[in-house]
Parts: C-alpha cells; sequence; structure tokens
C-alpha cells in the first residue's frame, strides 16, 4: 500500500541566516511496507519503517546547510530530505528488536515516513510518564550535552560561580538546574524579560539578565558575578565569550558548546581577549556530546529521577505539523522559541 508522504527538501548550501525558502515541502509516496530487496546487512541489525510523530530543530542543522566536510557531522545533499533527530512509531520492521507499534528515537528524515536502514542506531522508549517529545531534549541529545559538558568538562565543585548564556534553550535550561543541584550559584543570559524571568522564577537560576537590554556584557557580568567566574558554559561564542574571559577567575573552566551567534556569518569574529587564559589559567574545551555516550545510561537515569521528583523542569516550543518545520528551524537563529523547539507531526 502506497501512501502520500510528506517532505522537507534542503535546496542548496547557503550563506548566512537561513530563510524558510532554503526549504521545500514535497509531496511524494511511500509504501507501508518494507521492500524484499531494500531490507538492509545482516551486521547492521535490519531496517524499519517508522511513522514520525516528532522532530527536533537544534542548531546544528544550521552548520549542515554549508558544504563544509570538515565539521563532525557531514552536509546535507542539495535535493535530499532534512534529516534530524525524531521521536517515532514503527510501522514496519525487518529486524528483531523493533516490532511493530514500539515507539523509537534516533535520527530519522524530516517527513511523516521514514525508512531507516540502521535501525541498530535507533533506542526504544518505554511507556512512562515522561511526555514523548522530552526525548528530543530532556532525555536526548541536547540533555546529554548539557549534562556530559557540566560534569565531564566543567569539572564542576559546589560553591562554584557559574554563568551559562543561551540558557532558556534546550541545553541551556538544563545546565543551569543541574548546576542549582550540584549547589553553584548560576546566573543565565537571554534575549527577552519573558526568558529572564523563565531563568529566575521557573529554572531557578540565582540571577539572570536581557543581554538586548545591556549591550555592555562585561559590565553585566561584572554586576553579577563581582567575584568572577569559575566556570562557562558557552552557547553563543563571539562577544559573549570574548566579555567572559575578562571575567574569569584564576583556573576557571569553560565549556564551548555551540557558537550560535557565529554560525550564520560567513567569516567569524575573532576574540580580543583570549589572552586571559594564560594569567587566569583558565581551561577553555571545546567537546560534542557523542565522545561520552558510555555515560548515556547513568545520565537517563539521573535526569529522570530527578524530573520525577520534581527537581529538574523543561520548557518545550511546539509548532503544529510539518509544514511549519522550516520556519520553526529558522526561529532559533532570530531567537522566537521559548524552551526547546520541537515540531508535532503527528499525534499517533
Amino acid at each position: 500500500m502506497e501512501i502520500p508522504n510528506k517532505q522537507i527538501i534542503f535546496r542548496d548550501y547557503i550563506e548566512g541566516s537561513p530563510k524558510e525558502t532554503d526549504m521545500m515541502l514535497y509531496v511524494g509516496k511511500t509504501s507501508l511496507k518494507i521492500p524484499p530487496e531494500s531490507s538492509s546487512s545482516p551486521s547492521s541489525g535490519g531496517a524499519v519503517l517508522v511513522k514520525n510523530l516528532y522532530l527536533s530543530c537544534d542548531p546544528y542543522l544550521r552548520g549542515r546547510m554549508r558544504n563544509f566536510h570538515e565539521s563532525y557531522i557531514p552536509p546535507f545533499s542539495p535535493g535530499s530530505v532534512i534529516v534530524g533527530f525524531g521521536v517515532s512509531k514503527v510501522v514496519d520492521s525487518d529486524n528483531e528488536n523493533f516490532k511493530i507499534g514500539d515507539i523509537v528515537t534516533g535520527i530519522t528524515g524530516w517527513e511523516e515516513y521514514s525508512f531507516i536502514h540502521k535501525a541498530g542506531l535507533l533506542r526504544k522508549i518505554q511507556s512512562d510518564d515522561i511526555p514523548l517529545s522530552y526525548h528530543l531534549g530532556l532525555l536526548e541529545m541536547p540533555g546529554f550535552t548539557a549534562y556530559a559538558g557540566f560534569y565531564e568538562v566543567c569539572c564542576p565543585k559546589k560553591g562554584e560561580f557559574v554563568f551559562v548564556s543561551a540558557a532558556s534553550g534546550a541545553v541551556g535550561q538544563l545546565v543551569g538546574q543541574l548546576e542549582k543541584l550540584h549547589g553553584c550559584y548560576v546566573v543565565g543570559s537571554a534575549g527577552t524579560s519573558q526568558k529572564v524571568d523563565l531563568l529566575k522564577n521557573k529554572f531557578g537560576f540565582d540571577d539572570a539578565f536581557n543581554y538586548k537590554e545591556e549591550p555592555n556584557i562585561d559590565a553585566a557580568l561584572k554586576r553579577c558575578f563581582p567575584q568572577g567566574i569559575d566556570i562557562y558554559f558557552d552557547n553563543v561564542g563571539g562577544e559573549m565569550l570574548d566579555a567572559v574571559l575578562l571575567n574569569m577567575r584564576t583556573h576557571g573552566r569553560i565549556a564551548v558548546c555551540g557558537m550560535v551567534s557565529q554560525q550564520s556569518l560567513s567569516y567569524a569574529e575573532g576574540l580580543k581577549n583570549v589572552f586571559m587564559l594564560i594569567p587566569k589559567r583558565v581551561k577553555m574545551q571545546g567537546f560534542i556530546q557523542s565522545d561520552y555516550l558510555h555515560l548515556f545510561p547513568q545520565f537517563l537515569e539521573h535526569i529522570i529521577g530527578n524530573y520525577k521528583q520534581g527537581k529538574i523542569v523543561y520548557i518545550e516550543d511546539m509548532n503544529e505539523g510539518l509544514e511549519n518545520a522550516p520556519s520553526a528551524l529558522v526561529g532559533l537563529f532570530s531567537a522566537k522559541n521559548v524552551g526547546k523547539q520541537v515540531v508535532r507531526v503527528a499525534h499517533s
């Protein structure tokens, strides 16, 4: 049986900020059964056909829209379906580990139905009282990025002073809460008064500021951290990182998670204050969450336990309909989202 299958197609490589017109909605057809000749090799564990329920919008997708092959993840191919993290329901399976009706999370296409050759890379979601879409944020790559970056890269100590940029986003909101649970003093930055209010009154940050209302970031940091910063969890880069370098304490640590301020620039901005790494003996380290996957089981146990005890909260920004996925992704780069950006493709 063949049915219509809406897809979001990547048009061509881009410069600058992504636009909705860089993507197009296409309606093709797909079979609801796996063709025998399409079954994957035994070494990959067998294939599955899934119906996509939720799709994740993440800043790293912008990097895949340029023709750059030296990144940790390859670029999209023009004319192909955009791919990213999703939560899906299995509708046909050639893999003994997945049955029809199973709910899974992993890399899938931005489309209503996806044929996944390497089903062994999917993770089965057990039924519980956690929203399915949280398996794209709190319990998936963004959440694990926060966990690995904070505990493995920042090496926190109780009582330290911590700053988080883009603190209301998919990663930042969880980093701040983990820091508070660890006994740190935590300040975040965000781009609207609504987000600042969330940081202080929803996520439990000790303080927060709106960087758009305080263009002198150095002065804002000195006000919030009169004794300096021990740990900076960097999601922004650029001027924010440069100002933080002036305010780091001796033997401070900077975890470079992302540089959203630089992703849409043809030429990245340079840093003026990088010399401060020397007299302050600051450790600055970039990282990728996939380097720490051996910690994923303990991450899930830690986060699920704290979430069910009410010690962690999570906020999503939900867009309805696959056709709205391009606008949801574009909105990330103008800070329109409040919390983790998710697109609901289907309810079941």
